[in-house]
């Protein structure tokens, strides 16, 4: 009497573990698993069973989703039909999660193949291995659960003692035995950008002078207005340890005491539109958007204060992006290049050669039965500038200085300002008609 061929079932063996303590060991968790499973396809080889040689082993890798290299490599294979039974010493290895439990045994069912734990025996393919099956995973997912909470109320109970238990290290501090303690240099830093913000209240301008100090967060990282926005409402800075919004007295040194704190937090308050406009105001840009630097880049109003006063500034655009250095001219004073700019225009107004220039460009943009303005209406309507120009609000003189400056290049060797012909035309006819109603 013949023997039937017992067909031959082709075992994979996956085994896990979410941690890597113990990962070094020569003899470690990964291996007790491997162990135990062999054993038990040598026990079943009479059926036929035999191990492939291909390990699925995931060591430090957390079963809490199914993105694990070697499962990924496992249902591959299994959708390549190079495997028919998967073994594992316990199924959590596998997953506790019910959902990803029975997207697992579709991948199963599709492929035909059986699901086998050394420690908790039952098979996949028949109802009551099914019930039983999801029995044991509702008993895991529990247990995660549970272990989840047991964590999240020691975090909670470590903030409530000030404790720190880890994430970024804010800019101000370093890490040792677990405890923040302060860095002196870059807290010196972080107390700068509290009381510079003071003095603009504006995180947009104040983003900008960090970049330029080259001040860079504890991992290297760009300041930002975000960032910004993050250091002025970080409470840790107070001394506080902070857990789901709730503020616990800290074990670690304030580097803001609570007057600076709430100082700044006044001026947070407000709505930054209110803010912005405020500091536009108080900081008028006379040649805004018409200044530009030796590489073509455009320059930028910015400012300081210092002891009460303050002090304007164009900045170039590459410097603000890419740090001092980028441009050979990277700031120039305002008050500086605005008073050279003005005394340039001043000089051009008694030049007759640009009078005349300017009665005939005038001359060319009236219409034929209007032009009554004569060289003599246009030298006196832009001499009166003279006078009058210190008299004019900071927009006017803005308004102005854009309807005849048409660019203003810097370099090494001087500024050079090229006029609107066209503009000073204009001028002269707003000047004159202003003048021939206040005749009237």
């Amino acid at each position: 009497m013949t023997k039937p061929v017992v067909r031959k079932l082709r075992c994979g063996v996956y085994t896990r573990k979410s941690s890597e303590e113990g990962l070094e060991q020569e003899f470690n968790s990964l291996h007790a698993q491997r162990e135990a499973c062999e054993a038990y396809i040598a026990s079943q080889r009479s059926e036929g069973w035999v191990l492939v040689r291909d390990q699925y082993d995931d060591g430090g890798i957390s079963g809490g989703t199914l993105v694990r290299p070697a499962l990924q490599r496992l249902l591959a294979d299994i959708d390549d039909g190079l495997v028919d039974v998967v073994v594992v010493y316990k199924i959590d290895r596998l997953s506790r999660s019910l959902m990803d439990f029975s997207k697992l045994v579709e991948v199963f069912d599709r492929n035909g193949v059986t699901f086998v734990s050394v420690t908790q025996s039952f098979n996949t393919t028949t109802s009551m291995g099914r019930l039983t099956l999801n029995i044991l995973l509702s008993f895991a997912q529990f247990e995660r659960e549970v272990t989840a909470e047991r964590i999240r109320d020691k975090f909670r109970a470590s903030r409530m003692k000030g404790m720190w238990m880890g994430g970024n290290t804010p800019l101000g501090y370093e890490v040792r035995d677990r405890k923040l303690v302060v860095r002196k240099e870059d807290a010196e830093h972080v107390r700068w950008i509290f009381t510079r913000f003071l003095e603009l209240g504006s995180a947009t301008e104040l983003a900008r002078d960090v970049d330029s100090r080259n001040i860079r967060t504890s991992r290297g990282n760009r300041i930002d207005k975000k960032a910004i926005y993050r250091i002025l409402n970080n409470r840790v800075y107070l001394g506080d340890a902070v857990h789901k919004g709730e503020s616990y007295p800290g074990e670690h040194v304030a580097i803001i005491d609570q007057s600076l704190w709430d100082k700044v937090h006044t001026i947070l308050t407000e709505s930054p539109r209110i803010r912005a406009a405020r500091t536009r105001a108080q900081t008028p840009a006379l040649l805004k958007g018409l200044i530009f630097g030796p590489d073509g880049a455009a320059f930028s109003p910015s400012h300081t204060r210092k002891g009460g006063r303050l002090y304007r500034y164009y900045v170039s655009q590459t410097v603000l992006k890419h740090g001092a250095g980028a441009c050979p001219v990277g700031r120039v004073p305002a008050g500086e290049i605005e008073a050279a700019v003005i005394d340039q225009l001043r000089a051009v107004f008694r030049q007759p050669e640009i009078v005349a220039g300017t009665w005939k460009a005038a001359q060319e943009q009236t219409p034929a039965q209007d032009r009554s303005i004569s060289e003599r209406d246009v030298r006196e309507a832009l001499y009166q500038l003279d006078p009058l120009w210190d008299e004019l609000f900071p927009a006017e003189q803005a308004r102005i200085a854009a309807l005849l400056v048409e660019r203003i290049d810097i370099g090494l060797a001087g500024l050079n300002v090229r006029l609107r012909i066209d503009g000073l035309g204009g001028l002269a006819d707003e000047m004159r008609a202003g003048k021939s109603e206040q005749a009237a």
